[in-house]
């Protein structure tokens, strides 16, 4: 009976197991196709420093701009339910599930020297093309969903309640906003800024094709990764192992900084706890 008991414990994680393996033997077999002395030579690679400096100086333009024009998305798009707002959410999702090579196409459509608005930009002696700023665009264009459907869902989860006592003890809509609902959402928010900069550390299609692959200009990791691969696997492997760290440290705040803030502020339950201090008073 015991035995009987334990094995239809285990059948879920039995059955588990093949899906975990198919996840982690590529991670695994990634991490044992390279030595400490690899590692070494890769970090000395001319390609190496330049990429990495590139892709975390756009991730982080990226990741600025998404949060700051994708919070107000978020806010109308849980705040207004309607047709419109589920219109909006499709376009949203739509980078997501649009490949990335097609999405660098219609950035050349949008913004290319003959492009939607190229003469334009033109007439105002920019080019954004082949260019730091284009690395920025692809990255931003791709990842903005996770952020942007991450905050939505979170601001949904606030109690509309504690904003309309929020106002009625004095606070405006804005300052009721960051005083209220931007708190009691922040550890979902916290999270989709996680992968939408983990998405934008590892973007490549677009990239290439709307911004190239030049060294120092445009060439951000994946591309660097791309090019070692031509000539030496083992360096390839080294960049690609770096990308690897980077992305394992991104899991950090996923995991630990939305308990953090929730002790923070005691928000208890995100969809109506305790109310976050502050909203007694103006």
């Amino acid at each position: 009976m015991t035995r009987g008991r334990s094995l239809t414990e285990r059948a879920p994680f039995l059955a588990a197991v093949p899906m975990l393996l198919i996840l982690a033997v590529p991670l695994v077999a990634l991490a044992g196709a390279s030595s400490p002395g690899d590692l070494a030579a890769g970090a000395r690679n001319p390609l190496f420093g330049p990429a990495l400096w590139l892709s975390t100086r756009t991730t982080l333009v990226s990741l600025a701009v998404v949060v700051l024009a994708g919070t107000p998305l978020a806010w109308w798009m849980a705040s207004r339910p309607g047709r419109r707002s589920r219109i909006v959410e499709s376009l949203v999702d739509l980078p997501i599930v649009v490949p990335p090579a097609v999405m660098g196409i219609a950035l050349l459509e949008a913004f290319g020297r003959n492009g939607l608005f190229g003469p334009a930009l033109s007439s105002l002696g920019l080019h954004i093309p082949f260019t730091t700023a284009a690395v920025v665009a692809a990255q931003i264009v791709v990842s903005a969903p996770f952020y942007i459907q991450a905050s939505a869902t979170a601001f949904r989860r606030v109690d509309e309640d504690l904003l309309i006592v929020a106002r009625t003890l004095g606070h405006s809509r804005s300052s009721a906003f960051f005083r209220v609902a931007v708190p009691l959402a922040l550890p979902g928010m916290v999270a989709g800024a996680a992968l939408c900069w983990a998405r934008a550390l590892g973007e490549f299609g677009a990239t290439l094709l709307f911004a190239g692959n030049l060294p120092g200009t445009t060439q951000t990791m994946p591309l660097a990764i791309y090019t070692a691969l031509e000539s030496d696997a083992r360096v390839a492997v080294a960049l690609s192992l770096v990308l690897v760290g980077a992305s394992a440290f991104l899991l950090f705040p996923l995991r630990t900084v939305p308990a953090l803030i929730v002790r923070r502020f005691g928000t208890g339950n995100p969809g109506g706890g305790r109310p976050v201090r502050g909203i007694a008073g103006p």
